[in-house]
């Protein structure tokens, strides 16, 4: 998913780059050097100061719109399901974007890119015996799925790479042209390096050296970075003026963003093992393209999760991690949530069951107040005479703490700190007594708290409304759903057997007959048998990949149908006619499909789907 590669930085740097491990004198010092050359934008001040990790200090955060901040986020690399790690990331990143936009007016468009060519993607492709494009479209669902399980809003749009590859080949022209990149005799192209001079390591400082360089590399330097990759024997490759091949990978997010918010990008966000070298290319290939003095204003960059009593982040490589799917069998996402608020974005944080269950207490805390509040002002509670002034000061009190939090690098710690004390306060009120007081009651302060707090909760992603206070904290809201589950040679299973087990032409897409998993098999010339096992939210990521497959062919066979070449006009004409039934049939798929609530869109290169509302499933005949 988000895996770091090439050389990695140390973890010094690693702190460095998040003022992390420093002494206030050392930070001071470090982030004076740092951000000399750092220009303060001009434009809408949002009032939060935020750590920047292009000068390694916190600056006022000023967007060049409030009605259009621009973002851009790193996506996944879809090769495999996300884990903990990758989704503490982006639900950090998530509290950020809804702090900002409902705290302090900020309307975020939002860009992220999807990696759905890479060597990792082309590597398990072949392992699991199926295409790199049918293998990303599959985790890439599959990631989306997880987000949303989350509570991840999603970005204004997704950009993949392979849609873009004429954009990104422009870009490396671009580069070319301006004298910052060279390409090879092999079908290499590198950037160069030393022609960014003193201009490079903005994020960093020192860049760590070279790792691994292979003694057969054609690089001019050994510093030098790919922008495009020559084709090797049986991979994926585009066409391009210096020979077939794909991107490199740093160059994807630099085309991606360009094409959306061209030379100005406010904020850039990202886990910390993208500082270097990931981010730190990208900014050298943006400013030498667009001929700017400073491309991305802030970079945010999100500290690991990291596995309770190691020194090691969460990850495939280590084999330590736990995927999201497992994680919310046991937990909801309101309580991840509240995990990954208990400390600063930027900070590591330990993953153990024991903090997990802190943040469910915490939220089981939060829910029984509310609860009690309620009951107290439905008159259900019988409390003692109420300290009503005190209380409106607390509350008082706690919105001014939490938006002076909020504001200083989005101190979630603080803020959650801030609502916890002010539910304290609240209980010590509550005190049930076994009398009726013959005291005035104070049900509106009490209204305005469990209002106040139920907005908090509300504006970083968290709902405490209608909240089962055990079933939905401790249980996973049925995402842990089997449906139609058979593995060969089981007869006790549900589900229709497994193709796989019966016939030969049978096409296994996935590791086994469980789980999500899509057996095919071609009965006769122009017959398909589809069979879904599908396991809790995975199933959905399978049906995605299985629409997107059958909307791919036909599109293949749509544009076969309608190429002549360079064919005579009586020869055009007769292969039309010979190619109409495969036309029609590509009509009557795509009549049939929207019956199914699949509307498919023939473009001018390309066919696109979307799912249609559930009314034409719903209607029955003669109603």
């Amino acid at each position: 998913m988000l895996s770091s590669r090439g050389a990695l930085v140390g973890a010094p740097l690693l702190r460095a780059a998040l003022g992390l491990g420093l002494g206030p004198g050392q930070r001071r010092a470090a982030s004076e050097a740092h951000g000399q050359g750092w220009l303060q934008p001009a434009g809408y001040d949002t009032g939060v100061k935020v750590y920047n990790s292009r000068t390694r200090r916190k600056d006022p955060l000023i967007v060049g719109s409030a009605d259009a901040t621009s973002w851009y986020s790193c996506g996944p690399t879809v090769y495999d399901h996300a884990h903990l790690g990758h989704a503490c990331s982006y639900v950090r990143f998530d509290i950020i974007r809804r702090i900002l936009t409902r705290v302090f007016g900020c309307n975020i468009i939002m860009v992220m890119g999807i990696t759905d060519v890479d060597d990792k993607i082309i590597r398990r492709a072949r392992e699991m015996n199926v295409s790199p494009t049918s293998l990303a479209n599959l985790y890439e669902e599959d990631f989306k799925q997880d987000m949303a399980a989350l509570k991840v809003l999603p970005p204004t749009v997704y950009l993949r790479v392979t849609e873009n590859i004429p954009q990104i080949i422009s870009f490396i022209e671009g580069i070319i042209a301006k004298g910052h990149a060279y390409s090879t005799a092999k079908g290499n192209v590198y950037f160069d390096l030393q022609s960014r001079g003193d201009k490079y390591g903005k994020l960093v400082g020192v860049a760590p050296g070279p790792v691994g360089e292979p003694v057969e590399s054609d690089k001019r330097h050994a510093s030098d970075f790919a922008l495009w990759k020559a084709a090797k024997p049986q991979e994926m490759f585009w066409a391009s003026p210096w020979g077939n091949g794909r991107p490199g990978w740093h160059i994807e997010c630099s085309t991606i963003s360009s094409l959306v918010f061209g030379s100005q990008l406010d904020i850039h966000s990202g886990g910390i093992d993208l500082a270097f070298p990931h981010h730190e290319n990208e900014i050298a290939q943006c400013e030498v393209f667009h001929q700017c003095k400073q491309w991305g204003n802030y970079f945010l960059h999100s500290g690991h999760l990291h596995v309770k009593g190691k020194e090691e982040k969460m990850s495939k490589s280590l084999k330590n991690y736990i995927t999201i799917k497992d994680f919310l069998k046991t937990a909801s996402p309101d309580v991840f949530r509240l995990f990954c608020m208990r400390s600063s974005y930027r900070s590591a944080i330990d993953y153990s069951d024991g903090a997990v269950l802190e943040a469910k207490h915490l939220l089981l805390a939060a829910t029984a107040f509310v609860e009690d509040a309620r009951a107290y002002m439905r008159g259900q509670l019988v409390c003692g005479p109420i300290g009503e002034d005190v209380l409106w000061e607390r509350l008082s009190h706690t919105k001014g703490a939490v938006k002076a939090a909020l504001a200083d690098d989005f101190d979630t710690p603080g803020a959650v700190d801030a609502i916890m004390d002010l539910i304290h306060h609240g209980n010590r009120q509550l005190k049930a007594v076994t009398k009726e007081p013959g005291g005035p009651r104070s049900p509106a302060v009490f209204g305005s708290i469990v209002s106040y707090i139920e907005q908090f909760f509300e504006t970083v992603g968290i709902s405490l409304a209608d909240r089962q206070p055990l079933g939905s904290l401790l249980q996973d809201g049925g995402r842990n759903r089997v449906v139609g589950e058979r593995t060969p040679g089981n007869s006790s299973s549900s589900g229709p057997s497994c193709p796989a087990e019966s016939s030969p032409a049978g096409q296994i897409v996935g590791p086994d007959c469980r789980g999500s998993v899509v057996c095919v098999s071609l009965m006769g010339s122009l017959r398909w048998s589809v069979y879904l096992f599908v396991s809790g939210d995975s199933g959905s990521a399978t049906l995605h990949s299985v629409v997107e497959e059958l909307v791919r062919f036909r599109l293949k066979v749509r544009q076969f149908a309608l190429a002549t070449g360079e064919a005579t006009r009586e020869a055009r004409r007769q292969q039309l006619l010979e190619r109409q039934p495969l036309l029609e049939a590509c009509d009557t798929l795509r009549q049939d499909l929207v019956a199914h609530g699949i509307s498919i869109k023939d473009r001018s290169s390309t066919s696109t789907w979307e799912l249609l509302c559930q009314r034409a499933q719903d209607h029955k005949p003669g109603s």
